[in-house]
């Protein structure tokens, strides 16, 4: 394949899935035909076939783009706690919600969808805490705190940065940390 065909091959595949995030954040998946996508993308619904092979692995892989705790996972173990809440006392502060957290959210009603959901997150996030984790009951441990961080995803999903009246960042930072804690502790 020559270099121009590839690079219009991966500009079609790269318009896809930005047009299927999107669509998938504002309507859920069960509201999104495979027209939409190829209306929004400005591709042919023969190409999304092509290269995703159906609207499901479509959706999984714009869940893949989502990428994993970015740094938050790097470092000692005992400072992961700190670290963790100050993912997620930023993540409530931010001007950016998440596209893939939105999809997800309006998305989870599908029940054709569960088990990529249910994939993604033990991939993304899971599977890379609880394997950070010493001592018995890790992939617990993970869950809570995992659980944690989704919810506060979704809270800041449906109130955005304003709502949640969150006092200085340290303060919160430091409550968030103290229930880090509890949730990884032995």
């Amino acid at each position: 394949m020559d270099e121009t065909r590839q690079r219009d091959r991966e500009g079609t595949r790269r318009r896809i899935l930005d047009a299927a995030r999107g669509l998938f954040a504002d309507l859920g998946y069960d509201q999104v035909t495979m027209r939409m996508i190829a209306a929004e993308a400005d591709a042919n619904i023969a190409l999304i076939n092509r290269y995703f092979g159906s609207k499901r692995e479509l959706f999984a892989e714009v869940l893949a783009m989502q990428g994993r705790f970015p740094g938050v996972l790097e470092g000692p173990e005992e400072e992961l706690p700190r670290r963790l809440a100050e993912y997620v006392a930023d993540r409530l502060r931010s001007d950016q919600g998440s596209v893939v957290l939105a999809a997800l959210i309006r998305s989870s009603g599908a029940p054709e969808i569960h088990e990529i959901i249910r994939d993604r997150v033990g991939s993304a996030i899971l599977a890379p805490l609880s394997a950070r984790l010493s001592g018995p009951d890790a992939a617990f441990r993970a869950k809570v705190a995992a659980s944690l961080v989704t919810g506060t995803g979704t809270m800041r999903q449906l109130y955005g940065p304003d709502a949640a009246d969150l006092p200085d960042h340290e303060v919160v930072v430091a409550r968030l940390t103290a229930v880090f804690e509890a949730c990884l502790r032995l």
